[in-house]
This record gives structure tokens, C-alpha cells and sequence, in this order.
């Protein structure tokens, strides 16, 4: 998007009125990230985010709200969770399966109403287990507890406003799609991933040292790369071509036009990446836990808590799990049979391809060959903070080079400012 676009953005009431949204629902987002739960002392938590990598991680997504243990301390993932546990469902209960696929605009709203509420129950069990974690856990080193004893009014508390501050967000998502440009809940993701910006930043100027003036160039040279390939491959579609048959009804011909369907090279987005880090990352906070314990227990314990250390072994892992979560997670949700089916109900064809089986086989043959592309891309991209940091020693603007942060923010960005353009093209054509 150029400058002059920018300027025409602004100078379009409406378009405005829905950026200028957007801009004060993130504020407000940002207001509640401050307030922290009421009756909570948080004493260590530092210590525990630097001891418990996967927590750093849920502090990322959630803007630094959990370290700050603000009212929205759970961000929007219990909402994503329940969202996701829904998809898998569709798999197990046709009924369910089809309001998701079959039902259309009404079916969608019914499975967005389930996922909403299933969020109430997954926020408070979420919220209980982590302030219960960090009232029982110590951050190491002869650290005490990460928050205060809470009594069971002042937990019963905390859980309601936590679980209120989730369902907030989940309606102010629901907001800024309805009122503004893009996806809500992406966006808020989005706004939590580049709030830290302004930390890393001091960080980095703080942290800064003449010397490794090589090893700061080679790390925004790499970043530089490295988002370019990110945006090539998330823009990346194989299309396949479809046409559909021409139908005669009274004096008028239907059909017979031809287009395609598009297949993304990586259709399964951050959820790998996610699954991979949770299946990778919660064996050892259990083994940390654990620990102290003796005889063979403790023993095990102690070996699963210290995996991440053989930093090999722990990246090969990532790379293989990620890998084949992009696989599972693309054939729970792409069925080339349903798409077949439909293709063959509306009359369309792939050209040299017999509808039916013939075309759902084609599918499936296309789907592992751009997947292995897409599988091999996401496996790279979320191992690739690992190596350029032990490449170049920053720390600062992780997110930069790889991840689940920079999928999320160049996804994100990509789609809004591709519906800022439908919306302008869409006032041209009004105009003209």
C-alpha cells in the first residue's frame, strides 16, 4: 500500500471512521493489560516466565498481560483453544461437522455461538491452574513462590475476572470485525505481539555494544530475508483449475465459465507450530515440577527438564513435530472428498479429470505435494530463532526472524490491508 493510498484511506469517512475503531479498541486493550487482578501479589514472576519457556510464550500472544497478571491475563486463548477443539470435534460428529461445512452464513454463527461457550469453562479451568501454578511454584534459585497464598474468596475472585476479561475480549473481537477492518481476534493477537516492540527496543538499546556492530548487521540482514520468505510463502497458492458445465433452463445458458481453486502452500497456519511447542515444552515444566523428587522419579525428571539443554536433539524434535502437525492438522481440516462432492453438485470439473473419485485422488495428490513445501517451510521458520541466535547472540526482536509471532504479524497484516484495498476498489467502482 503506497502513500497516496494512505491518504485516500483518511479522506474516506467511512473507512476512516473503521480504522480510527479499530486504533481505539486497541487502546482500550491496552488499558486493561495494566489493571491487574485485584487481591493478587505478584512477588517473582519474572523468575518464573525466565524458568517456564512455554509461559514465555503464552506471554507473548497475550501482549505481557500474563506477567503483569492484568485482568485479561488469559488473553484470547482460551477462546482459540475451544475454537480449535471444535474443528477436531467436526470430525468425530457428523452433526456437528455439518453445521460447521454444510449449513452455510447460519451454521457458522450456531458453531462460533458453541466456541464462545465453551471459552467460559476452558478460561477458569486455565485460570485456576495458573494462578494455582504460581502460587505453588518456586522461580528457582532459592526463589520463593511466584504470586501470594490466595484464600478461596480472593481465588474465586481472580477467576471471575479473569474469565470476565477473556469473554470482554472475545467480544471486542467480535467488535472490530463487525465495525472495523479485518479479523478481531486476529487483530488482537496481532496488537499483544507488537506491544512489545517498545521493550525490545529499549532492550536493545540498552544491551548495545559497539563491538557487535557485525552481529546486529548479520541479524537484521537475516530478518530482512526472512520476512520476505514468510510473506512469498504465505501469499503462495497452487490453483487448479475448474470449469462448469453449461446448463440450459428455459431461454437462458448457465455455467460454462471457467476458474480455479486456489490451494494455499500453507494451508495449516501457526496451529503447528503451536501444538508442536505445547507437546515439546509441557513434558519438561512437569519435570520441573518434579525435580526434587528422588529415586528413579526424580531421576527421569530431571533428564525430561534438562532435554532443552542437548539444544540439537531439542531443535530436531521441534522441526520433526512441527512437521507432522502441519500434515495432521491440514487433513482434519481440508477434505477433498467434501470438495469433490461439491465441485460434482454444482456441476464443475476439473479438465481431464472425471468428477467423483477420480477428482478427490487429484486433490489428495496435489494437497502432499504443496503441503511438503508448506511443512518444511513451517518446520524452518519455527527453529530459525534458535539459529540466529546462537548465530549472532541477539536476543532482541525475536519475533523478527521466525516463529509463531512474525506468521502471526505478517498474516495479519497481509489480510488487512488486502480488505483496506477491496474496500477502496469497491467506493472506485461506486464512483464510476
Amino acid at each position: 500500500m503506497n502513500f497516496n493510498k494512505i491518504i485516500q484511506v483518511f479522506k474516506i469517512k467511512d473507512l476512516r471512521k473503521k480504522i480510527l475503531f479499530v486504533l481505539a479498541m486497541f487502546l482500550l486493550f491496552r488499558l486493561m493489560a495494566n489493571i491487574p487482578v485485584p487481591g493478587v501479589d505478584a512477588q517473582n514472576l519474572q523468575g518464573f516466565f525466565d524458568r517456564f519457556q512455554m509461559f514465555g510464550l503464552l506471554n507473548v500472544f497475550t501482549g505481557g498481560t500474563l506477567s503483569k497478571l492484568s485482568i485479561i491475563m488469559l488473553g484470547i486463548g482460551p477462546y482459540i483453544t475451544a475454537t480449535i477443539i471444535l474443528q477436531l470435534l467436526t470430525m468425530i460428529f457428523p452433526a456437528l461437522e455439518k453445521i460447521y461445512k454444510e449449513e452455510g452464513e447460519a451454521g457458522r454463527k450456531r458453531f462460533n455461538q458453541y466456541g464462545r461457550i465453551l471459552t467460559v469453562p476452558l478460561a477458569v479451568m486455565q485460570g485456576y491452574a495458573m494462578l494455582n501454578l504460581l502460587q505453588r511454584t518456586s522461580t528457582g534459585a532459592g526463589g520463593g513462590a511466584a504470586i501470594g497464598k490466595l484464600s478461596p474468596v480472593m481465588m474465586l475472585s481472580a477467576l471471575v475476572t479473569v474469565t470476565a476479561g477473556t469473554m470482554f475480549l472475545v467480544w471486542l473481537g467480535e467488535m472490530i470485525t463487525e465495525k472495523g477492518i479485518g479479523n478481531g481476534v486476529s487483530l488482537l493477537i496481532f496488537a499483544g505481539i507488537v506491544a512489545g516492540i517498545p521493550s525490545s527496543i529499549y532492550q536493545f538499546a540498552f544491551n548495545w555494544d559497539p563491538s557487535q556492530l557485525p552481529s546486529y548487521l548479520l541479524f537484521f540482514a537475516a530478518s530482512f530475508i526472512i520476512i520476505i520468505g514468510v510473506v512469498l510463502v504465505t501469499e503462495a497458492r497452487r490453483n487448479i483449475p475448474v470449469s462448469y458445465a453449461k446448463r440450459v433452463r428455459g431461454n437462458k445458458i448457465y455455467g460454462g465459465a471457467s476458474t480455479y481453486l486456489p490451494l494455499n502452500v500453507n494451508p495449516a497456519g501457526v496451529i503447528p507450530i503451536i501444538f508442536a511447542l505445547s507437546i515439546l515444552l509441557f513434558p519438561q515444566m512437569i519435570g520441573s515440577f518434579l525435580s526434587n523428587a528422588g529415586g528413579i522419579v526424580g531421576s527421569i525428571a530431571r533428564s525430561i527438564a534438562g532435554f532443552q539443554s542437548h539444544q540439537i536433539a531439542w531443535g530436531a524434535t521441534y522441526f520433526i513435530l512441527v512437521f507432522v502437525f502441519t500434515y495432521f492438522y491440514t487433513m482434519v481440516t481440508f477434505d477433498p472428498k467434501a470438495i469433490s462432492s461439491n465441485l460434482k453438485k454444482m456441476g464443475g470439473f476439473v479438465p481431464g479429470i472425471r468428477p467423483g473419485e477420480s477428482t478427490s485422488s487429484f486433490l489428495s495428490y496435489i494437497l502432499n505435494r504443496v503441503l511438503f513445501i508448506g511443512a518444511i517451510f513451517l518446520s524452518v521458520i519455527a527453529i530459525m530463532p534458535y539459529l540466529i541466535k546462537g548465530a549472532t547472540g541477539v536476543t532482541s526482536f525475536s519475533f523478527l526472524v521466525g516463529g509463531t509471532s512474525l506468521l502471526i504479524v505478517v498474516s495479519v497484516v497481509l489480510d488487512t490491508v488486502k480488505q483496506i484495498n477491496a474496500q477502496l476498489q469497491m467506493r472506485e467502482y461506486e464512483t464510476l
